[in-house]
């Protein structure tokens, strides 16, 4: 009455051709998600390259408007346009 303890011949022995395919379709997706990521991190780049070009175009333009003060127009594209006369316009307001 002797018991066999041995498992299966397919858990004692695994098929290496097997695992060695998983491990090449692994190997393959590794490779395309490091593709992917690397990607990724050239697009962002990109994206904060534009940013930060947006923000120099808009703080130059900013820094070409009138302060509050000054009543005068602006032309963004070029000079400043030379202030209309207010006084010459206007009524006087008492309020």
């Amino acid at each position: 009455m002797s018991e066999q303890t041995s498992l299966p011949q397919s858990l004692e022995a695994p098929d290496l051709g097997a695992l060695s395919v998983s491990i090449q379709r692994l190997s393959e997706r590794i490779a395309l998600i490091q593709d992917a990521v690397k990607n990724l991190v050239q697009d962002r780049a990109l994206q904060e390259n534009k940013i930060e070009d947006a923000q120099k175009r808009i703080q130059h333009i900013l820094s070409r408007l009138p302060e509050q003060s000054d009543g005068r127009q602006l032309n963004l594209l070029g000079e400043a346009v030379p202030p209309n006369n207010t006084e010459d316009d206007n009524e006087p307001t008492t309020h």
